[in-house]
């Protein structure tokens, strides 16, 4: 399937075209994906759900910007916000971990981090992005997350190239980050 030009929507063409590629993958690989998102805000979801035909892959996204719907949407523990952050490897994995848990996809992917333009400390600089990649049957000890900084691009400039780098991990052939 090629990606065409869309004139009905407000999502770049990158990301778009991110998006036709892990869908076309996924698909031809008999795959399912889902996505837990804290900083994206669901903007890679939005992306997968653009493409035509996306229901043969997508299998959820949620939305946990909250600690309260980390825990309670993903199963994120308290005690592993507190100690580590929201925005922690911890924290991404207990995301992906919980998303694949909690539906039937092969493959996970969870985005947390800083957007902007506040909110962000020495450590944790604004443009701080961690992810992390779960896949189904996967030894839940191997942990594969990764913590990125884009720099301040602006609020809009971090979560698009946050949602590219999580699409590239959706990847049926990704080895992670």
């Amino acid at each position: 399937m090629t990606t065409e030009a869309r004139t009905d929507t407000l999502l770049p063409e990158a990301l778009l075209a991110a998006a036709q590629r892990v869908i076309d993958a996924n698909r031809a690989a008999g795959r399912k994906v889902s996505v837990a998102e804290s900083c994206t805000g669901g903007l890679v979801t939005a992306a997968l759900s653009e493409i035509v035909g996306s229901s043969d892959v997508l299998e959820a996204g949620l939305v946990t910007y909250s600690n309260e719907a980390k825990q309670e949407l993903l199963g994120v523990s308290q005690d592993v916000l507190e100690t580590f952050g929201a925005v922690s490897v911890a924290v991404a994995w207990a995301m992906a971990r919980g998303a694949i848990s909690r539906t039937r996809a092969d493959t996970a992917v969870a985005i947390t981090g800083i957007a902007g333009p506040g909110g962000g400390s020495e450590k944790k600089p604004v443009g701080t992005v961690v992810f992390a990649r779960a896949v189904r049957g996967g030894d839940p000890d191997d942990i594969t997350a990764d913590m990125r900084n884009f720099g301040d691009l602006g609020r809009g400039g971090v979560r698009l190239q946050a949602a590219l780098f999580a699409l590239d991990l959706l990847m049926p052939d990704s080895t992670g980050p």
